[in-house]
């Protein structure tokens, strides 16, 4: 079982992903060295994974392929379904169509 600690007491050397990526790193597939419980008023504590920034290895590079197929899913991301045209924002998934769509009877 890892190791547990409360939060804000987790030793140097541990970062969660979101504090790898800040450094420009990934944890690279190696397993989760501890946990970091946060705990709640009634509810369960919240739990973040810990991994060793010693054993991380760099976030890889962008390449072409890649940040043409991010370009083309956000594009689709913007594009109304019924009228077809790039709205400029990210269509919300409760509506499913542009706000002006939407509006209009």
């Amino acid at each position: 079982m890892a190791d547990v600690y409360r939060w804000r007491l987790a030793p140097d050397g541990l970062a969660t992903r979101r504090q790898l990526r800040a450094l420009g790193l990934r944890p690279g597939g190696q397993d989760v060295v501890a946990e970091l419980h946060r705990t709640r008023r009634r509810k369960a504590p919240l739990v973040a994974y810990l991994y060793r920034v010693d054993r991380a290895k760099p976030v890889r590079p962008m390449t072409p392929g890649r940040a043409a197929a991010l370009a083309a899913a956000m594009r689709a991301r913007r594009t109304c379904p019924n009228c077809r045209t790039d709205a400029g924002y990210c269509i919300p998934r409760s509506l499913g169509m542009c706000v002006p769509c939407h509006d209009s009877p």
